[in-house]
């Protein structure tokens, strides 16, 4: 594999404008992984979702589904029904992103045990004391 990462100076206008920095941005962050994932299994409610992923707050679920939406990885269609029913779907971009990452998440899977140990393990080094 050969992966490059030019280098870019903090704060530029480069560094805004870096793919990866732009991608991992939103799908980075604790939540939207675990929506795509839970989407991949097929068009779902609000409410669904937010019981398939469990501990994520109701504010958070709605933000992370706005901002896959915004980057086209999400469609939200509201139904004009009293009150209004709203199912959220995997774009083929989002399906495309999963395919990725897939491997990803395999070895997350296969390797959760060895990287809790690890952390049980880990001592950090002592504190510098200042002189």
């Amino acid at each position: 594999m050969n992966l490059k990462f030019p280098p870019v100076q903090p704060g530029t206008d480069q560094a805004t404008r870096c793919p990866i920095r732009d991608v991992l941005d939103c799908i980075g962050d604790r939540w939207s992984l675990l929506a795509l994932v839970t989407l991949a299994g097929g068009t779902l409610r609000f409410t669904e979702l937010k019981r398939a992923i469990g501990d994520i707050s109701q504010r958070m679920l709605a933000q992370t589904l706005r901002g896959l939406e915004r980057d086209g990885y999400v469609t939200r269609t509201v139904y004009p029904t009293v009150p209004p029913k709203v199912e959220y779907t995997l774009t083929p971009l989002g399906r495309s992103l999963l395919k990725k990452i897939g491997p990803l998440i395999e070895w997350a899977d296969s390797n959760h045990e060895r990287v809790r140990e690890s952390r049980k393990a880990y001592v950090p080094p002592a504190a510098i004391t200042a002189l």
